[in-house]
């Protein structure tokens, strides 16, 4: 686990890359004077290496009280990583398995 001040969202790819990471989690808190100051997001990246675009990231936005339970967020990071890890991929390559499948990855809205 590596705490960084004041980090952005790619902090976890060359990180994540100089450890051998096959995935990374970024957490960041949202910055004061937002109309939800306290809420959390969520990056979630399969294969870190400096220079990834954003669209290779997955995001889990808005956990807090009143907004996504933490419990349901955990929930969907498990799911994003175990797609990620069965797909090799992440971001807008990643796909749906079959919504019938209890273990398919769930769609945000849900």
């Amino acid at each position: 686990m590596v705490v960084a001040s004041q980090g952005r969202v790619a902090i976890g790819d060359p990180i994540g890359a100089r450890l051998g990471a096959r995935c990374v989690v970024v957490l960041i808190g949202e910055r004061p004077g937002l109309s939800a100051s306290d809420s959390l997001g969520c990056y979630v990246t399969f294969g870190p290496a400096p220079g990834l675009p954003d669209s290779r990231r997955n995001c889990i936005s808005n956990i807090r009280e009143g907004g996504l339970a933490v419990e349901a967020a955990a929930g969907q990071m498990e799911a994003l990583l175990r797609a990620m890890l069965a797909q090799g991929t992440s971001g807008v390559a990643l796909r749906r398995d079959d919504p019938a499948d209890p273990k398919a990855l769930p769609d945000a809205r849900d």
